[in-house]
């Protein structure tokens, strides 16, 4: 073993990952705390509402977390099959009567004490299943009739349930999803390479064809211009980004929440981060994501086994796009889409699927043998 390695004794979970894992969680509680309150006062008479709610959802996330950390790994290997069929019963569910239309997207089903957005879970389940899928059938995954057609047909039938509620965002997601574990999955590049073009030029179609989705990707070179309509999302932002300065306004000083900022305890809840804790705090959020990617893409690695191989692989894969793509949202880089911050933004389903991520990235680093 080489200077500076270390080693998971076997039985053993990350306890880098774990720990990252509660500090995330911490922050995001501090920030729904401190960005919820005025949006709470609003719409509830208790204005701690949403923190009171996102504390419950981390409790129960805690709770996912540790059950899938700890439950034996053939066990979770046959959920593969089954969740992908709850997933695509489930996203049929919400586009009936049972569904729930917020803001005119039917994305959600409401359980009572909760409403799922059923899209969080099918990620997962779709990764569980192209893990399956590339590492059983590593023999013919090369072919386009029997190693690229049954993936890239299960997703897209994800896909257009995803766009009938509508969820375009969703949608993208899980086809970069596809695209990067049939990358590391030994799927030939020219298919991969063909299905990207394909992919964008029905992105660009879908987007043409909806006025709200064109507004927004024609004023995003210039947000300034339309800073009264489709880019004021993005001014906002950068105004909040703006103003944090160094230091910070200080926990609970921002400004731009004050119904300046749309989302300010959801999807853009780091704008709020960086108006309260500056560019010292922005930049300690982005090493925690940094530290905690190097240690999921490390537990990925040391696998033996190529179904845990790329069931880590994806886990992460899931985290990690949701990461880049709402700092890139929030920082201006892409188009507005709502997409939340893991274990930061407020939001039931997104949490405890981040959590559920987690639970299954400390299960494999149980194991494993290779070296990273």
């Amino acid at each position: 073993m080489n200077a500076g390695e270390t080693r998971i004794r076997p039985g053993q979970p990350d306890w880098w990952l774990l720990a990252i894992t509660g500090v995330l969680l911490s922050i995001g509680l501090m920030m729904v705390f401190s960005a919820s309150g005025i949006a709470a006062d609003r719409y509830q008479a208790d204005t701690g509402y949403f923190f009171k709610r996102q504390l419950l959802f981390a409790g129960a996330g805690i709770v996912v977390m540790g059950a899938v950390a700890v439950t034996p790994r053939a066990v979770l290997n046959r959920l593969a099959y089954p969740a992908l069929a709850l997933a695509f019963i489930l996203l049929l569910a919400t586009l009936t009567p049972l569904g729930v239309k917020v803001k005119g997207a039917q994305r959600w089903l409401d359980l009572g004490l909760i409403r799922i957005q059923i899209m969080e879970f099918a990620k997962i389940s779709l990764v569980l299943y192209l893990a399956y899928f590339l590492s059983a059938k590593q023999a013919i995954v090369k072919t386009f009739s029997k190693g690229v057609i049954p993936p890239f047909l299960v997703t897209a039938v994800l896909c257009l349930l995803l766009l009938r509620q509508p969820d375009f965002g969703g949608a993208a997601l899980l086809v970069l999803l596809l695209f990067f574990m049939c990358l590391v999955g030994g799927t030939r590049l020219i298919y991969l390479l063909l299905s990207a073009c394909l992919a964008c030029a029905g992105a660009y179609s879908l987007i043409t064809q909806e006025e709200y989705r064109f507004r927004r990707l024609m004023s995003f070179p210039d947000p300034f211009a339309h800073a009264s309509d489709a880019g004021y999302h993005l001014v906002q932002s950068f105004l909040a980004f703006g103003s944090g300065g160094v230091a910070g306004q200080g926990l609970g000083a921002s400004q731009m929440k004050l119904f300046h900022l749309p989302e300010a305890h959801n999807d853009f809840i780091i704008a709020v981060l960086a108006e309260e804790a500056g560019f010292v705090g922005i930049s300690i959020v982005f090493l925690l994501m940094g530290v905690f990617f190097w240690r999921g893409l490390r537990v990925a690695l040391r696998q033996d086994d190529l179904r845990d191989r790329l069931t880590a692989f994806g886990v992460l894969l899931i985290l990690v796009l949701s990461c880049v793509l709402n700092m890139a949202v929030v920082m201006g880089v892409v188009p507005p889409k709502g997409v939340p911050m893991p274990f930061i933004s407020y939001g039931g389903s997104s949490l405890l699927a981040s959590c559920l991520c987690v639970g299954f990235l400390l299960n494999i680093s149980r194991t494993g043998g290779r070296h990273a």
